[in-house]
């Protein structure tokens, strides 16, 4: 299949995945009060699970046959399920505008990883200079969580740790038999793994299990779990597969920009000067590490 540059449509398209992304997080915080969050984050795996294996099985038969990729195949899944458990413990100390800008660092593990791990990909000056950019952002940030609360504090470091293995979960897919699997796959041992170690984890910290939901509570789980989870990462891997990947990735800073700004306008999270300068660092930081190189 030819790979082609990208055009108006996929650019409305990508946009309209970060936009959705950019909500996760808010839809998250706003169930809370009503499902835990490790109940949440097991719920989210278990029903994305079974919709993208089904609609896997359905279009590719033989996608459970073996090739070789088990083992990066489970420790991706291990690493994806210890993101979501990060993730969500952390929401419930810290706002949902600095949760998914601790979260979005991912490519800046990514990048640095890819130092050691896959020599390949060397970074060039103008990636240095994004990394550099936007790890002096996050420790803005930071300076602006603990200058609020130890609680708010810890809870950005657990979403940082967060993004570090969606950074780790990215490498091992890269530095893996798992880099030939088909994306479909990969996300089904992410999800499939997920649910597993998830669900253990829910019961093992005796989260109440809701039993009467608001239609809120509803429609968070149902937009995580479908539209999140199921429609927007299948939807994102059939970019990669008819568009190149380097030029996508240069909208992710786009994100967190929408990410704060909608915990701003739907959670009415504080947002200090010092704060929105942090964000445009690390948004910048971001647009400069996935900047694609020249040809």
């Amino acid at each position: 299949m030819q790979v082609r540059h990208i055009d108006r449509y996929s650019a409305v398209f990508m946009l309209l995945l970060c936009a959705s992304w950019s909500l996760q997080q808010i839809a998250a915080k706003l169930a809370m009060p009503e499902v835990g969050p490790l109940t949440q984050a097991a719920i989210r795996s278990v029903g994305a699970g079974l919709l993208v294996g089904g609609w896997a099985l359905w279009r590719e038969p033989r996608i459970l046959a073996r090739d070789g990729t088990l083992g990066g195949g489970l420790l991706a899944g291990v690493l994806f399920a210890l993101e979501f458990f990060l993730l969500f413990i952390g929401l419930q100390l810290t706002s949902a505008s600095h949760a998914i800008l601790f979260l979005y660092t991912a490519p800046f593990f990514v990048a640095l990883g890819a130092v050691w791990l896959l020599p390949d990909e060397r970074l060039r000056p103008l990636q240095w200079a994004g990394l550099a950019l936007s790890f002096a952002g996050v420790a803005l940030a930071l300076r602006v969580s603990g200058s609020m609360s130890r609680e708010m504090l810890l809870g950005d470091l657990l979403t940082l740790a967060a993004g570090a293995m969606w950074g780790a979960t990215t490498l091992t897919i890269k530095a893996t038999a798992l880099r030939f699997a088909p994306a479909t796959k990969i996300l089904l041992y992410q999800l499939l793994a997920s649910a597993a170690l998830l669900t253990v984890a829910a019961l093992v910290s005796s989260e109440p299990w809701p039993r009467a939901l608001s239609a809120m509570a509803l429609g968070s789980l149902a937009y995580q779990t479908i539209w999140i989870a199921s429609l927007t990462f299948l939807g994102w891997m059939w970019l990669v597969s008819h568009y190149h990947a380097g030029e996508l990735s240069a909208f992710s800073f786009v994100t967190p920009v929408m990410g704060v700004l909608a915990g701003w306008a739907i959670m009415g999270d504080p947002m200090s000067p010092t704060f929105l300068v942090a964000v445009a660092m690390v948004a910048a930081g971001i647009l400069l590490v996935n900047w694609p190189a020249a040809k």
